[in-house]
């Protein structure tokens, strides 16, 4: 993490993060567009570079810590980190697309998980308490409730379906620095944390395992794995601590957009909110 402080934004830094993490989402569609069985995440990650430049942005990710692509793209039992290159996109794969876009001195970060083609109801029904549970957090995100109020109602939601909830990663703060303070967990205890203050900007990121919340780390230094190898899945928002309800900054709208016009993605989980 970046600093060891929080950050708070003025309502102009907060439209320019807006504008940054709606290009992730747009982003995000492009690649949905696209997605396929036999296509390469190589390829999928040469269309998100294209398109985030083509408007204006640079790739967050990018050179962040020596990284080399502009996408993390997760496939089963990879969690998050995954590297994009040589792997073959295959029906029935569940694959975790995570991106981050800097513009105008601020970056976006959303992350959505697609299913392509014929998905099994059980990795399905992970896609949808893992997307759910966002959201559960995302209702947790108003001023004067605490981080850890976010964590336990993403925690609860997932282990009360059976899913192994990851520790040792966790969603943070976001704004001139991809990665600020504060940390964002997807675990904790109710009322532990930071207070939560409007012109806060994090980003909630749920990564949710269908079997033990256990995980391990490849050689490559970057990719995640689940520790029993079932699959996982991985949904996330930037959002903004208003006066009220939290701000998504960014947006799942254009990707299930994509996602209703693209026959090889099935779209069981699309209409969740």
């Amino acid at each position: 993490m970046s600093g060891g402080t929080i950050v708070y934004k003025t309502a102009e830094e907060l439209a320019y993060i807006r504008k940054s993490s709606l290009l992730v989402g747009k982003t995000l569609a492009e690649v949905a567009r696209h997605l396929k069985p036999g296509m390469t995440t190589g390829q999928m990650d040469e269309i998100a570079e294209k398109f985030i430049r083509d408007h204006g942005g640079v790739p967050s990710f990018k050179g962040y810590h020596g990284y080399r692509h502009s996408l993390c793209i997760s496939v089963n039992e990879e969690i998050v980190h995954g590297i994009p290159g040589s792997r073959v996109i295959k029906e029935g794969d569940l694959v975790s697309v995570d991106c981050g876009v800097f513009m105008n001195g601020f970056h976006g970060d959303s992350a959505y998980t697609f299913p392509v083609g014929d998905v099994s109801e059980e990795k399905l029904q992970l896609l949808r308490v893992t997307k759910t549970s966002l959201y559960k957090g995302i209702a947790k995100a108003r001023p004067g409730n605490r981080i850890g109020d976010i964590s336990a109602a993403i925690q609860e939601y997932a282990e009360a379906n059976g899913y192994g909830v990851v520790r040792e990663l966790v969603g943070h703060g976001i704004g001139r620095q991809l990665h600020e303070k504060p940390e964002v967990a997807n675990y904790g205890k109710k009322g532990s944390g930071p207070i939560l203050k409007p012109g806060m900007t994090i980003a909630i990121e749920p990564m949710i395992n269908m079997g033990t919340r256990q995980i391990r780390q490849l050689s490559d230094g970057w990719t995640v794995i689940t520790g029993d190898k079932k699959p996982a899945a991985h949904f996330e928002h930037t959002v903004a601590i208003t006066e009220g309800e939290a701000d998504i900054l960014s947006s799942f709208s254009d990707i299930e957009l994509a996602i209703a016009e693209n026959s090889y993605i099935t779209e069981k989980i699309a209409t969740l909110a």
